[in-house]
């Protein structure tokens, strides 16, 4: 190997080397450099066509393959700035409601409530307005131990309003405390969330 070609080898390698150290910014720069001088190029190329039909199309031709070009550059720079391994499940608390969620009535409550209503509406009035009265008892007694069995077996319930990162919204229920506070990072687990 002669020194020239050596000399040319090491110029190449220490282009190779130069061209890898570069940021994505700076290779974005550094290439739409290169392609505003090759469109100034074409150009002038086109400015030669003596024909002004083939002139404009070769111009038309020019300008569309730069700014595919450019396009193309801007989108490699977009892949390559973009953080690697972003959490497409992850977000924030924006609130957490404290509230009661009503437990389940059975047969025996509003059986119960009947009853006592019953027997409080045959005490009131006689004859006709004494039936009346113990319908009217019973079916409001009804209802009543309907409410206190649906009031007496409630339990607390939060709810956990998450904003994603995405911009997408969703709300959780827990039947405990999630000890979660508004600001909280958190991502999905499992069909709920779980803090980050």
């Amino acid at each position: 190997m002669n020194s020239r070609s050596l000399l040319a080898a090491l110029m190449l390698a220490s282009l190779a080397c130069a061209v890898q150290a570069q940021t994505p910014k700076e290779h974005y720069n550094t290439e739409t450099k290169r392609l505003a001088t090759r469109y100034a190029e074409d150009k002038k190329l086109c400015s030669e066509e003596s024909d002004s039909g083939r002139r404009m199309q070769c111009l038309r031709d020019a300008k569309s393959e730069y700014d595919k070009s450019v396009a193309y550059a801007k989108a490699q720079l977009k892949a390559s700035t973009a953080k690697p391994g972003v959490c497409q499940d992850c977000g924030k608390v924006t609130q957490v409601v404290l509230g009661e969620k009503a437990g389940d009535s059975s047969a025996l409550g509003v059986i119960a409530g009947g009853v006592a209503g019953a027997l409080l509406g045959n005490q009131v009035g006689s004859g006709h307005g004494r039936q009346l009265a113990t319908v009217a008892g019973a079916a409001g007694g009804a209802y009543a131990g309907k409410k206190i069995e649906e009031k007496a077996k409630s339990s607390k319930q939060w709810t956990v309003h998450v904003q994603y990162d995405d911009g997408r919204q969703a709300a959780f229920t827990f039947d405990h405390d999630p000890q979660m506070l508004t600001g909280d990072r958190v991502q999905n687990a499992n069909g709920s969330i779980a803090r980050r």
